[in-house]
């Protein structure tokens, strides 16, 4: 049963988001009809700040927050693969995210398939990058409530039975109003809060811990000796010779997928300008930071014996933290990991509904639908998405998830040679790039299926086969049929569809004449 003053603190937070959530139509409000773009991007007139925000409070999810120190308190070493990932996500976004903002709001593009649609002229290939996005999407959408559920389970805040249902509903509602009244302004303005809440209580946490324990010294040593060595140098807190080539290739291939998922692209376009972008790319490093601390918070709760439920190590660092804190500064810390999850789980909501309207209803369903139309249809595809991953975690297990997940993040990255590489070349056929799609997809699903759901696979054979990530595998050969197949229908003549963006059909490097600097 939960403290009733962890209750009150826990309430104040959530309570303090939902008062955001109701002022979220005065962010930048604009006096115009409405439509898609005002809704799901909030008319593209998101400063620095709440970019930095918004982004941040999408990237870096509630169950991050809970996975990633729960794979440290189970795995060692192998969990901090996510730091590196986080980190080559900035110059990714600075590059990408940017040259795709200016193109985007040239055409009035809003999301990664319109842009697919305008460069290659290609509607299936438009298509198969909007199904696999909200496909991606759906079990990511319903891990955010899974965290919330580990986190209140912890703290003995979600009653057994029919009772712990009505509260995750109670929690999902105000959501849910708020994002279908307001579009993206809702998860704009809780973003703030979030931030505030997972910073200040983050640092309380982790000054605790390091006070109690003796220093991070004592914290590793601890933890080593829990996880089976005498001391760090020999123990799974370090990684192995043996796990650096799936360590590395499992950072790289999350990188490049994370910005193929369309929350994070829709986050990004709602920007004011491609500065705007680069300045929130380049300030993204403080919310990795975040997440480091947070696995080290796994560590902590290893060396302090705290023992997570057989299959739930997400619950490590939520017991940490009602075991060491007093209940009224627990009740803050799990308010602010719930608020953690509220802004990805919307922003997730809008993507998917956007996706759905602009590359799927009014492509092959409505296409003469009216701005107020689209609008009022993404409206209700958001609140079902969000309906339906209440619905998926009561009705399966939460590993069905975790598994749908994993190949997820498989999927999505075999939309990068369509997305990411068609930012700087239109050599490649659209036919092309749908064959090495496909063949991406089937051989990403098969490599991770095979192992049991495990995104590492082992290729190769004999007595040290090399572990890498299943969907970098799965790009590599995905990039191979594309070039190959694009040189085959070259030479046969097959017809591909015209270029309506202004970007070049080549790589090709320009001088700017004021600095003399080459650029793409």
């Amino acid at each position: 049963m939960a403290d009733g003053a962890m209750t009150t603190t826990f309430l104040a937070v959530i309570g303090g988001a939902s008062l955001l959530a109701v002022t979220a139509r005065r962010l930048r409000p604009v006096d115009r009809l409405p439509s898609l773009e005002g809704w799901a991007l909030a008319d593209r007139g998101l400063g620095p700040v709440w970019t930095w925000l918004l982004l941040g409070g999408t990237i870096f999810t509630a169950y991050t927050f809970t996975a990633v120190p729960g794979l440290a308190y189970g795995n060692g070493a192998p969990a901090f693969f996510a730091v590196p990932y986080t980190v080559i996500v900035c110059p990714l976004a600075f590059v990408l995210l940017t040259r795709l903002w200016s193109v985007a709001r040239r055409h009035g593009y809003v999301t990664a398939a319109d842009f697919v649609r305008g460069r290659y002229g290609s509607p299936p290939l438009a298509l198969v990058v909007a199904l696999t996005g909200i496909l991606a999407t759906m079990p990511y959408l319903a891990l955010q409530l899974l965290g919330i559920r580990a986190v209140l389970t912890a703290g003995g805040l979600y009653p057994r039975g029919a009772a712990g249902d009505l509260v995750m509903v109670a929690l999902f509602a105000g959501l849910a109003v708020a994002t279908y009244r307001h579009g993206l302004r809702a998860p704009a303005v809780i973003s703030a809060l979030k931030a505030v809440a997972v910073f200040v209580s983050l640092t309380a946490v982790c000054w605790l811990v390091l006070e109690r324990l003796g220093g991070p010294g004592a914290v590793f040593e601890g933890a080593a000796r829990r996880l089976g060595g005498t001391d760090t140098a020999g123990s799974a807190l370090l990684l192995s010779p043996e796990q650096q080539p799936a360590y590395a290739t499992l950072a790289l291939g999350s990188a490049l997928a994370l910005l193929m998922y369309p929350h994070v692209l829709t986050a990004g376009f709602a920007a004011d300008s491609p500065r705007t972008v680069r300045k929130a790319a380049v300030a993204l490093p403080a919310w990795t930071a975040l997440l480091a601390l947070f696995g080290f918070l796994g560590i902590a709760a290893l060396a302090t014996g705290v023992r997570a439920p057989e299959g739930g190590a997400e619950s490590a660092v939520p017991m940490l933290v009602d075991r060491l804190m007093p209940a009224p500064l627990a009740g803050l810390v799990f308010g602010a990991i719930t608020v953690g999850a509220l802004v990805p789980a919307a922003v997730m909501s809008i993507a998917a509904a956007t996706s759905f309207v602009r590359n799927v209803y009014v492509e092959y369903v409505h296409p003469t639908a009216t701005p107020k139309r689209q609008v009022r249809i993404a409206k209700a595809v958001s609140l079902t998405a969000k309906v339906g991953a209440v619905a998926f975690v009561f009705g399966l297990r939460d590993q069905d998830a975790i598994n749908l997940q994993l190949l997820g993040g498989v999927w999505i990255l075999q939309i990068f040679p369509a997305v990411a590489v068609g930012l700087f070349t239109g050599r490649l056929h659209p036919r092309a790039l749908l064959a090495g799609w496909t063949v991406g997809m089937v051989c990403g699903t098969y490599l991770v299926v095979r192992e049991g759901f495990s995104s590492i696979v082992p290729l190769g054979t004999g007595a040290g086969p090399l572990e890498i990530y299943a969907g970098l595998a799965a790009l590599l050969l995905n990039l191979t049929v594309a070039v190959a197949g694009t040189a085959v229908l070259e030479r046969l003549g097959v017809p591909r569809g015209a270029d309506s963006t202004d970007l070049p059909s080549r790589l090709t490097a320009r001088r700017r004449p004021e600095t003399g600097a080459n650029t793409p």
